[in-house]
């Protein structure tokens, strides 16, 4: 996700020399400089004072680690998180109780600049700071932004995790494809074509998904046949309960990274 991010901001949002990345693995800086030409450096120093923005692209387990080691060089920079399960409040503890966090949350189609990215900022965010973060954030698709911190595990359980569902449908497409007769390479042709399409014409259509279901369905026609076979093996209220799951293990993962005790 982090190099989604920088690819996407190099040449739009900032230079490539204005972007300046830490990261304990020489490989990766190695990489990064040969990719996009920016700076790197494997530790966190005075430079980041020297920043307008902060962007914390690492693991949960490691990100108290990292905000104690920026305390020193905060000096009014504005805090973008990126990790899942950390909550904004727990980040600013962490921090020293530094305010200037914008918690977010992005999904995979970044790494093809057409994710989506929920968005939270602390009240001390500055709307000048609100815009950066949109702008850094649009660099690799939409952006949707929330006032109640909240609402980003059940987004998180939306888009977060979303694309993983669409993979498990495309899967099994192409599964019933082969199990048909069609082989493998017609099965993913078809399935992927069908989710490009239909996911298309739904985001330029001003109707409702369910119209353009219904305008699919003819009754006791193919398609009638196949989502009546859906409904009573209840797949609608199975996918509803699945996310609602997704859901409350996000909320319980900002539990667990947050009660972390004290050291």
């Amino acid at each position: 996700m982090a190099s989604a991010l920088i690819g996407g901001l190099c040449g739009t949002v900032s230079q490539p020399e204005d972007i300046h990345v830490v990261d304990v693995s020489p490989v990766c800086l190695s990489q990064l400089t040969e990719r996009f030409g920016i700076k790197t450096s494997n530790q966190i120093d005075a430079q980041i004072a020297e920043c307008d923005v902060v962007l914390l692209a690492v693991k949960p387990q490691q990100m108290r680690e990292v905000a104690e080691q920026l305390v020193p060089y905060l000096k009014g920079q504005l805090i973008i998180s990126i990790a899942a399960g950390i909550r904004a409040l727990d980040l600013s503890r962490w921090l020293n109780g530094y305010p200037q966090i914008v918690r977010t949350m992005p999904n995979m189609p970044a790494l093809i600049n057409q994710g989506i990215t929920g968005m939270y900022a602390m009240p001390v965010v500055s709307a000048e700071q609100r815009t950066i973060a949109n702008a850094i954030m649009s660099a690799v698709g939409a952006t949707v932004w929330l006032d109640n911190e909240a609402l980003l595990d059940p987004l998180t359980a939306i888009s977060g995790s979303g694309p993983a569902y669409v993979f498990y449908f495309i899967e099994a497409m192409q599964k019933a494809a082969q199990e048909m007769g069609l082989d493998q390479e017609q099965g993913r042709q078809l399935a992927l074509a069908t989710f490009l399409g239909a996911s298309q014409l739904a985001a330029q259509s001003s109707e409702p998904a369910a119209v353009l279901r219904e305008r699919v369905t003819s009754k006791g026609g193919t398609t009638y046949a196949a989502l009546t076979s859906m409904e009573q093996s209840g797949v609608s209220n199975a996918i509803v309960t699945a996310l609602k799951a997704a859901a409350e293990r996000s909320s319980e993962l900002g539990d667990e990274f947050g009660s972390e005790p004290s050291r």
